[in-house]
């Protein structure tokens, strides 16, 4: 196969694949769907917010809270632009975990204009069996402080959504839908645009988890039909500790404040006070202001070698590591084993030997690998297993990684004598 991306070199843009493993082995980072590695302009961006302009944003008139304000205001812009929407309607989280919690929260603590909650008793929620804890445990909090009933589509065995009862667990008293655009554990696409279609028929609100998705293809909110999307920096060459709550203006006007203090209001007096506009509404206290900066950057730089470029290269890998994987005798693929609606993540055991082991193995060789429940033990209990191990892929991933895991696990096979 031909690259789509011209992997050698984007690895250069690295350091980290400079970083020599246990044994003296070269790197094999397989582990992106826990966190990508980061290009050194990346790195440089956040180091250069320290040492040339570090000063609070929105805050204070001398230079450097300026300068350091102007860049953060524009790495909203960068961020909104990537994904379609108004800037005003991108919101700075810590991680995608607290948007889905802000949201939940605040949806708890909302009054529409009629002086009913929000949601309440005889509404329901909708998850679905593959969600991640952070888009699963949210809602079941709401769910218990508000007296709705949570709902779930159930995950067939091969890895997709079960969606023979669609019709009765999607219905009129559906308020909230919160749904995952490609599962961490199984790399399956849900069929996300039916699912937006049938909600809409009921005025449903629309939540999707794009955590595992939004790093690898183009995005467009306001075409999605969603009303609400999530995402993480650090799982598309970001910092850490910057999360995403792109919302539509209407619903994040309506919606109370998840946390408060400063930044976040328009006027207080010792009685009472009001809220800023959208979105420093939803950014009180001083926020993660150089992990944002460098954020800006990571998104300059998937712009730079592409989205749609990007998504290719991951469509090839999936292919090519189906093919080699379904081949390992021992293996079993946890999900879909075509590549059709499915992305490049890869959870598999092993008879036999536990994840860990599998996992440990692996890393002397400099292959790195998750191994556990990942966040979503719902979804384990439905395929009757403890944990898995897991292989994600990204854009500094070749064919040459998938043969060092495929050649890694019959290593590892070897050792436990499987």
């Amino acid at each position: 196969m031909s690259e789509v991306l011209d992997v050698k070199r984007i690895k250069e843009d690295f350091p980290i694949f400079k970083k020599k493993m246990r044994n003296d082995a070269s790197l094999v980072y397989l582990d992106s769907g826990a966190t990508s590695q980061k290009p050194l302009s990346v790195i440089e961006a956040e180091k250069n917010f320290y040492t040339n302009y570090n000063g609070a944003v929105h805050r204070g008139s001398h230079l450097l809270a300026e300068e350091a304000s102007e860049a953060f205001e524009s790495a909203r812009e960068m961020v909104a632009q990537f994904i379609g929407a108004p800037a005003q309607e991108v919101v700075f989280t810590k991680s995608a975990t607290e948007s889905l919690n802000l949201l939940a929260y605040s949806m708890g603590n909302t009054k529409l204009n009629n002086g009913q909650n929000l949601i309440g008793t005889g509404d329901e929620i909708l998850v679905t069996e593959m969600e991640h804890h952070a888009n699963l445990i949210p809602w079941q909090q709401l769910a218990k402080r508000s007296g709705a009933e949570l709902k779930w589509i159930p995950v067939n065995s091969e890895g997709r959504l079960d969606l023979e009862n669609i019709d009765k667990l999607l219905n009129q008293r559906t308020k909230i839908v919160a749904i995952t655009e490609q599962s961490n554990v199984l790399g399956t696409f849900p069929e996300l645009d039916l699912i937006v279609s049938r909600a809409k028929q009921f005025q449903s609100l629309v939540i999707v988890d794009g955590c595992q998705s939004v790093p690898h293809k183009s995005l467009d909110v306001l075409k999605s039909g969603a009303d609400a999307y999530v995402f993480s920096a650090h799982k598309m060459l970001g910092p850490t500790g910057v999360g995403v709550l792109w919302a539509k203006s209407d619903l994040l006007n309506s919606l109370e404040p998840f946390l408060f203090g400063g930044s976040m209001i328009d006027s207080v007096t010792m009685e009472e006070a009001t809220w800023a506009p959208i979105p420093r509404k939803f950014e009180s206290g001083v926020p993660n202001m150089a992990g944002v900066i460098a954020f800006g950057e990571s998104i300059k730089y998937l712009e730079k070698i592409g989205m749609d470029q990007i998504s290719k290269h991951l469509e090839d890998l999936t292919n090519y590591a189906l093919k080699k994987i379904l081949d390992v005798p021992k293996l079993s693929l946890i999900g879909p084993k075509d590549s059709n609606k499915r992305g490049a993540t890869f959870s598999f055991t092993i008879e036999g030997i536990h994840p860990h082991d599998v996992g440990q193995v692996l890393d002397q060789y400099g292959i790195a690998v998750r191994t556990g429940h990942h966040c979503a033990w719902p979804l384990m209990k439905k395929f009757g297993v403890s944990g898995t191990t897991r292989a994600s892929l990204y854009l500094y991933n070749n064919e040459a990684d998938i043969d060092a895991l495929v050649d890694g696990i019959e290593q590892t096979k070897k050792y436990f004598k499987v």
